[in-house]
């Protein structure tokens, strides 16, 4: 049987030879996959799928035809003559020891550190805050290529144990482990499998986990996102002992998660349906000290609201919401008397969305976001404002959190030219003091960042942020990498990247566009860009790309566009649209099919902000008005590179394969349509080193289809 497989793939790289396209001029010698006769028809309209055979990414003929586009693709960059010295020079800036802020377990903190270019972060504990740092895990030594990473990590209430999660190669999966933390030392029965979307909840000798069944054996690829299960894990025993604690098999595309308070008193089973298009999501609980093992209701509807548990406050508990505040607010539940006329508002919703919201050393720690950046404040537990805390300056902040006998709170400040400072706030004296400051390899003081405001097609205002070295000229010739999000009320925030500084050190403006469909001015901006108004996204990103070169940042023949995962979707979308608009298109890891988005991994969780292709007819209008795919016209199209990974099991990569296909087919210009198939990797980068290669080819590609030489 080796054998066989072996000559079925060379006899498909031998069709894949001699069906290549020509070359023509400066196109490139394409692999010209198999077409098939197929059709589906939604609601009367028939939608032709000729590559629908790529959706089988273990198949030998897509196996051969990765491997033939990437044989294009790495020719191609192996051609640019300065892409060794931009990988080089990112290594360069990248290169500075990088933390995360500690967090505490009793007198022993906990924190992750990356020397600089290591693969992946090491997490160290120490006792207090000048003790000597020990090593807990060190994922670079879990696999020889340094793509295993460190996923969930708690520790036990008496400190004795750490429950861990490890994924391989990028995947959303993870496999649970248990150390002894005295020893550094795992416990041998305690390995659990097939764990996905889910925490770590301690209470007393073991922990809650959400899981999926076990997937027939053989049939490990093809495990089903179907099934939610929670588990409780007792300490020193075998999964297959694990208490179940929650299923639903009658609604199979349903999340499930148990967790539980400080005092690990109450649990609290978190529902969500987002497969049926609810974004919200049902709150039960039950009190684990009297051994109850029904759940009650809290919130016992799945809908449009979601609720979240900010602390309990004696037999009490403390939530946070969107019921009744599309900024959100903060309310007190008697859990007695759950009815909406006896909840207690402790803080009101305001004109800006409400951030995060945490319970530490007896006071709330509230953010807010005001034009896309982070305001801070501290309030009694009976929601009594007392003080702003006064970050460093417009940016994003973040952290937080702690005990209920914590005196002082760590939290993180940074924004495009400033890179993560970790700051203590004391809470007793109210002043915040910096804790570590890294080094990097930059003069920060070399750039600037402005937030500029532009009218989108409708006449809504959108922000977004433009960052650059001091002195830029508006002279039209600068190189422009636009990029953005817009979805899932998801806020794209102004954050630090040194490889972003690797692009801008060239003369290079980078800018991150706020459209509608994220959380930057709370669920109404949600609500304007999701579903049936997915439209406006596109068209704000569009107006972003519009005032950029009116205001001669710019010019269509110097602007990039990226993004990634939906953001994926937008550039797919907008160089559909308007692709006279752009230099270079990088859709990276993009949601293309959207007709049948849902059928793949774990994708009907997104119909709640997509809708669906099989719903109803006005959702299929919609979405097929947009879909990357099936929008592809015969015209010329920027110089594109299309990103995506053989591990990526969020975003099956069959979304890419069928997008490249379709659009190198009907492509009439000269500008190479690549795409840059991943191993070893997921939804992202598995380590730094795959990060900076393939950011390095990224750029390299831009810079080059410019028609700029970098300098380095």
């Amino acid at each position: 049987m080796k054998n066989a497989r072996v000559g079925l793939t060379f006899f498909v790289l031998l069709v894949f030879a001699f069906t290549s396209i020509p070359v023509q001029a400066n196109k490139l010698p394409y692999p010209k996959p198999r077409k098939v006769n197929h059709t589906d028809t939604y609601f009367g309209t028939v939608v032709a799928d000729p590559y629908r055979w790529m959706e089988d990414d273990n198949s030998e003929e897509t196996k051969a035809w990765v491997e033939a586009e990437n044989k294009v693709t790495f020719g191609y960059l192996e051609q640019i003559p300065f892409r060794s010295g931009m990988k080089n020079r990112l290594e360069q800036i990248f290169n500075y020891p990088r933390y995360s802020a500690p967090f505490r377990n009793g007198e022993t903190y906990f924190f992750n550190k990356n020397d600089g270019l290591q693969n992946q972060s090491v997490l160290y504990m120490q006792k207090g805050l000048t003790g000597t740092p020990e090593v807990v895990i060190d994922p670079n030594k879990l696999s020889a290529d340094g793509t295993t990473r460190l996923g969930a990590f708690a520790v036990s209430k008496d400190g004795k144990y750490a429950a861990y999660g490890i994924s391989l190669k990028g995947s959303d999966w993870q496999e649970y482990h248990v150390m002894d933390l005295a020893t550094k030392k795992d416990l041998p029965d305690d390995v659990l499998n097939w764990v996905k979307v889910s925490g770590i909840s301690w209470r007393g000798n073991g922990f809650y986990y959400s899981r999926y069944p076990a997937p027939e054996k053989g049939k490990e690829y093809a495990a089903k996102n179907e099934n939610h299960q929670v588990f409780y894990h007792r300490v020193g025993t075998p999964q297959s002992q694990d208490e179940l604690v929650y299923e639903d098999k009658a609604n199979l595309q349903r999340f499930h998660g148990v967790f539980t308070d400080e005092d690990e008193r109450f649990a609290f089973l978190n529902l969500s349906d987002r497969g049926k298009g609810k974004q919200g999501n049902a709150l039960l609980y039950r009190d684990d000290t009297k051994g109850e093992k029904e759940f009650k209701p809290l919130f016992p509807e799945i809908g449009e609201y979601s609720y979240n548990i900010i602390d309990t406050v004696g037999d009490k508990f403390l939530v946070g919401t969107n019921d009744g505040a599309k900024n959100r607010r903060v309310i007190l539940v008697d859990p007695k008397n759950p009815a909406q006329a006896n909840w207690k508002t402790i803080i009101p919703e305001k004109e800006v969305p409400l951030g995060g919201v945490g319970s530490v050393g007896g006071k709330l720690f509230v953010t807010y976001l005001k034009d896309v950046t982070t305001r801070a404040y501290v309030y009694d537990m009976n929601g009594k404002l007392e003080n702003e805390i006064q970050l460093p300056g417009p940016g994003s902040a973040g952290g937080f959190g702690g005990e209920r006998d914590s005196k002082f709170v760590f939290y993180t400040f940074s924004t495009f030219n400033v890179p993560p400072t970790i700051y203590r706030y004391d809470i007793k004296t109210r002043k915040s003091s910096i804790f570590r400051t890294p080094e990097v390899k930059f003069n920060p003081g070399d750039y600037e960042v402005n937030q500029v405001f532009f009218k989108s097609k409708d006449g809504t205002s959108v922000p977004m942020f433009v960052a650059n070295k001091k002195g830029l000229k508006l002279d039209g010739n600068n190189p422009t990498l636009l990029t953005g999000y817009g979805g899932f009320n998801i806020s794209s925030n102004p954050g630090f990247s040194p490889l972003v500084v690797g692009f801008m050190e060239q003369g290079g403006v980078y800018v991150l566009a706020n459209m509608r469909g994220g959380s930057e001015y709370g669920e109404k901006w949600h609500e304007a860009g999701m579903r049936l108004k997915k439209q406006n996204v596109f068209d704000d990103f569009i107006a972003a790309a519009e005032h950029l070169i009116a205001q001669k940042y710019t010019s269509p023949k110097r602007l990039a566009i990226r993004g990634g995962s939906n953001g994926g979707l937008l550039i797919g979308t907008v160089i559909n649209q308007r692709p006279e608009l752009f230099r270079v298109a990088i859709p990276q890891v993009g949601v293309m099919d959207m007709l049948r988005y849902q059928k793949f991994t774990i994708g009907w969780n997104w119909i709640a902000e997509y809708g669906s292709s099989e719903a109803t007819a006005e959702d299929f209008k919609n979405l097929y008005a947009y879909s990357p795919l099936h929008n592809i016209k015969a015209m010329n199209y920027p110089a594109t590179m299309i990103t995506t990974a053989d591990h990526d099991d969020r975003v099956h990569p069959a979304h890419s394969f069928k997008y490249a296909a379709t659009l190198q087919e009907m492509h009439t210009g000269d500008a190479p349509i690549l795409i840059r198939i991943q191993v070893n990797s997921g939804h992202g980068a598995s380590n730094t080193a795959k990060s900076i290669e393939e950011t390095a080819d990224i750029y390299s590609f831009i810079f080059y289809n410019m028609g700029i030489t970098p300098k380095f």
